[in-house]
């Protein structure tokens, strides 16, 4: 079965309406563009240079405008849907036992695990069909522009595998995965997520059809250790909370909302990233699951840094309001 079907049978099965691609429409869209191409460089279809004319009206306003709205749009709805279920899952105290109450438990998490993998479906299928038609797009052009035209979205923090919000939705699968909670059989397209540990490096890995693969480095770049209160940049990169403070030069007690707004990812360089960090609490609890032993003697080593740095914080202040 080709891929656009595919998709298109994907997305109209969802139970609720979601934002997609226009797959086909991009495709109606780069074959007229294909035939232009081939009128515009002489009767035999031979091409004169492997670059886009001037004045391609897909590269001018079509193929690309419509593509970036669908693609932010795509982003969007997932975000949002994954933070709504993530806050859901890991509510606490009475707002815990309000949704909870009168053996609501086992049936909410039966739902939970399977919109938790309905979600990461619906990210890498659209992973998929974005790098298929760009693929499409680069094919048709005989140019490059389809992959500055990814890299472009990566920086606009448009790109889904970017999302620190899909690690999360892993985290997720595996711990309720771990925790024996019975669900039912998951979708054809889900086929893997797993922790692993290569020479001791713990990532996190999730397959799907059509050779797709995530792999998520779990090993903070600042400290070379397992992340350790794990927090994603907007840029997509994880760190330990304090190693990510330290790096944008604030105090543990101010956090990262108090970084400079131009502050720069410490292994990417760029910049506006901690501006919307997001804390992976559920990559946080598989971990400390999972690295046991390490997470108590990393958990008593940050305790005593973090008293360390408080205070220095507060002695700071004092001395600044006494005027010394």
């Amino acid at each position: 079965m080709k891929f656009c079907k595919t998709y298109q049978e994907y997305m109209q099965g969802q139970e609720k309406k979601l934002p997609g691609l226009g797959f086909k429409k991009l495709k109606k869209i780069l074959k007229k563009c294909g035939s232009d191409l081939q009128c515009h460089n002489g009767i035999d279809g031979v091409l004169d240079n492997h670059t886009c004319p001037d004045h391609c009206p897909v590269c001018d306003g079509t193929f690309f405008p419509s593509l970036l709205k669908e693609m932010s749009e795509v982003v969007g709805c997932f975000n949002e849907r994954a933070q709504k279920l993530l806050e859901l899952h890991l509510a606490s105290g009475f707002r815990k036992y309000l949704m909870w109450f009168q053996g609501k438990l086992h049936k909410n998490h039966v739902a939970l695990t399977q919109e938790g993998k309905d979600l990461v479906n619906y990210a890498l299928i659209n992973a998929i069909a974005i790098r298929k038609i760009l693929k499409k797009y680069d094919k048709v052009h005989y140019s490059k522009q389809g992959q500055a035209f990814k890299s472009q979205a990566q920086s606009m923090h448009i790109e889904i595998l970017q999302s620190p919000w899909l690690c999360e939705l892993i985290a997720f699968h595996i711990n309720l995965r771990e925790s024996k909670i019975n669900s039912r059989k998951a979708p054809a397209l889900f086929e893997a997520c797993n922790l692993t540990f290569n020479d001791d490096k713990p990532s996190l890995t999730c397959e799907l059809f059509d050779s797709v693969k995530i792999d998520i480095d779990l090993t903070c770049s600042i400290c070379l250790e397992t992340v350790f209160d794990p927090v994603s940049l907007t840029c997509g990169h994880i760190f330990c909370y304090m190693c990510a403070c330290s790096s944008a030069s604030v105090s543990i007690v101010d956090g990262l909302e108090a970084t400079e707004p131009k502050g720069k990812c410490p292994l990417c360089r760029e910049a506006g990233v901690y501006e919307g960090a997001v804390r992976l609490d559920e990559l946080c609890i598989l971990l400390s699951r999972s690295c046991n032993e390490y997470w108590e003697e990393r958990l008593q080593t940050e305790r005593v840094e973090r008293v360390r740095l408080i205070k220095q914080h507060w002695d700071n202040q004092t001395m600044a309001l006494i005027g010394i």
